[in-house]
């Protein structure tokens, strides 16, 4: 647990270091760079640690590990975020369980999330993933579908759009990483001229968090430079 905190301590020091070195001039125009751990692979004892350091929102990919996790931690104000792709018969469990989905790639996906919230919950936090480049067996939507699909969120009241998701192809190099992470952001930007009011881009992981602040993340998805590797 010692490596934890060192973990965590070093994780929040990074993201602030970026915040300086990249935004510094246009930081208080921005919303704050938040950190998201993906707990995926990691038992509940390390996420109620990094809670008791004061870590609230958590990510997890498979519904069927994390439906224990989160029934043992119930009694913690987590904040849960869906970030796994999703299977068509998982919805209701998900649409149930989790504050945040951000790997909604297609209509029939938003519509079941909306018809099967719970109607005493609040909407969901709903992220569209964008695939930046052709890979074979990621999610998302092209770039060029991105407002379309937005564009139906103003029928599903039990969600609430919030913003942009990518995982985009590993890249060396700083500039490499930040010029793909800088497109999603200009999608997102090209949505808000067009009327919409999101404030959540999704993006940055452990090893690229750097360039993704840089292209104006505003969460960070962090899981092995938090939690260590996955077992």
């Amino acid at each position: 647990m010692d490596d934890l905190t060192n973990r965590y301590e070093e994780t929040l020091t990074r993201i602030a270091s970026a915040v300086r070195r990249y935004r510094p001039a246009v930081q208080s125009a921005l919303p704050a760079v938040r950190l998201l751990a993906i707990s995926k692979g990691h038992p509940a004892a390390a996420i109620r640690r990094l809670a008791e350091l004061g870590q609230r929102e958590f990510g997890e990919n498979y519904l069927q590990e994390a439906a224990p996790k989160m029934a043992a931690l119930q009694d913690l104000p987590l904040i849960w975020h869906y970030t796994g792709q999703i299977q068509g018969n998982k919805t209701r469990a998900i649409a149930a369980g989790f504050d945040w989905v951000h790997t909604v790639d297609r209509e029939r996906t938003a519509q079941r999330l909306n018809e099967q919230r719970p109607v005493a919950a609040t909407p969901i936090n709903v992220c569209i993933q964008v695939r930046l480049e052709a890979e074979a067996g990621k999610g998302g939507i092209e770039p060029h579908e991105v407002a379309a699909l937005a564009d139906r969120f103003r029928d599903f009241p039990r969600l609430r759009l919030r913003g942009l998701m990518c995982i985009p192809a590993p890249r060396n190099g700083f500039e490499a990483q930040r010029i793909q992470f800088e497109r999603l952001a200009e999608c997102l930007y090209d949505l808000n001229r067009h009327g919409y009011a999101l404030d959540t881009l999704s993006m940055g992981m452990s090893d690229d968090l750097e360039a993704a602040i840089a292209a104006g993340a505003t969460l960070v998805r962090i899981g092995t430079a938090l939690f260590g590797t996955r077992t």
